[in-house]
């Protein structure tokens, strides 16, 4: 048993990549790990992997725009350790001129409405263990655009700013603010949800980088910043695979 046991860790957008990642991770740390998720086969089965495993996880299914389905899923708990802002994802790379407003929309709802319905209503909670941690998985996006970008770019920059803000407004508090922004992270459906499905546009994402990170990459760095000592604070980290310099700058082999 760790000094974890049996703490709750809850991971939203759990169902496929850098979010079931984290929750194999935390689950392997010793939390005890409620999955959340749209696709309720998706974290239902997870949990029972985990379960069978011998670590302590359940399912719930949610989303994290449902204002009101969030609000009824935090009465579920007194306390909490750890609540992982991890539901989002990009739709579209077309330019300002041309972009949908409907994917801005959506993204923005997703990413930032997202975080912030669930961190509001799990807030108490957090502050209740007496040691709470709240991460919000951002991205390099957040911090510097590009072309292409300006809808997903706007929504992680604002993911960036609650972080931001919500650490200095509630410094003094027993809850620290983690931020966690990946670069390039080669998953199962990020690139595939963004070109719509289009597996051709997806491929050239990550075409000629010989190692882009992978979602366990990140959920390792997530569970390293979840587990410091609880006085330790990790503000931001940013984390690319090596062939990533920048959002614009990527060494592809030939």
């Amino acid at each position: 048993m760790t000094a974890a046991a049996k703490r709750i860790a809850i991971v939203t957008g759990a169902s496929s990549g850098i979010g079931a990642a984290t929750a194999r991770g935390l689950a392997a740390a010793g939390y005890r790990v409620v999955l959340t998720a749209r696709r309720k086969d998706r974290i239902e089965a997870l949990a029972a992997e985990l379960t069978e495993a011998g670590h302590d996880a359940m399912a719930y299914a949610l989303d994290v725009t449902d204002r009101a389905a969030v609000d009824t899923f935090a009465t579920a708990f007194k306390k909490i350790a750890v609540l992982v802002n991890n539901a989002g994802g990009a739709l579209g790379a077309d330019p300002v001129a041309t972009s949908d407003p409907a994917d801005w929309r959506q993204m923005y709802e997703t990413n930032v409405l997202g975080t912030l319905n669930v961190t509001q209503a799990l807030l108490p909670a957090l502050t209740a263990s007496g040691d709470g941690t709240v991460v919000v998985l951002s991205s390099t996006a957040g911090h510097g655009t590009y072309e292409g970008g300006g809808g997903y770019v706007a929504a992680k920059h604002a993911e960036h700013v609650l972080a931001e803000t919500l650490r200095l407004e509630i410094v003094g508090t027993p809850v620290r603010v983690i931020e966690i922004a990946p670069g390039m992270v080669k998953t199962d459906e990020f690139a595939l949800t963004r070109f719509g499905g289009d597996s051709d546009k997806a491929a050239k994402v990550y075409a000629g980088v010989a190692e882009p990170l992978t979602a366990d990459d990140v959920a390792d760095t997530i569970t390293w910043a979840v587990t410091r000592p609880p006085h330790v604070n990790v503000d931001l980290l940013v984390v690319r695979p090596r062939a990533q310099a920048s959002n614009t700058k990527v060494h592809r082999e030939s």
